[in-house]
């Protein structure tokens, strides 16, 4: 069983940045694939990015490429998503997810590739 918290959220301003972090239990978190999903209300969830196990391979997708970064830091077990430009469109909730082996990913966009779930953080972006 591997555990997920997610942190960092809150209510900004438009342009505001914010940092997520993602907490994860275990011992093998480097075998771990991550992602990061969102829910606005009303809406489906939807993927947000994507990082690989080592951390050299990483995602987006379209609304947030170039304004988003995710990274980690498998010494601390823990996933990062650095929110810079925050637009009112990118208020939703915030969970991080977790493939982890003997899991496989083909895109690593879809909810399905993943086994474990956070239980959100809510970003509210004011205009």
């Amino acid at each position: 069983q591997v555990q997920l918290v997610e942190s960092g959220g809150g209510l900004v301003q438009a342009g505001d940045s914010l940092r997520l972090s993602c907490a994860a239990s275990g011992r093998t978190f480097s075998s771990y694939r991550m992602g990061w999903f969102r829910q606005a209300p009303g809406k489906e969830r939807e993927f947000v990015a994507h990082i690989s196990r080592s951390g050299a391979v990483t995602f987006y997708t379209d609304s947030v490429r170039g304004r988003f970064t995710i990274s980690r830091d498998n010494a601390k077990n823990t996933v990062y998503l650095q929110m810079n430009s925050l637009k009112p469109e990118d208020t939703a909730v915030y969970y991080c997810a977790a493939n982890v082996p003997p899991g496989t990913i083909v895109g690593g966009t879809r909810e399905y590739e993943y086994d474990y779930w956070g239980q959100g953080t809510q970003v509210t972006v004011s205009s």
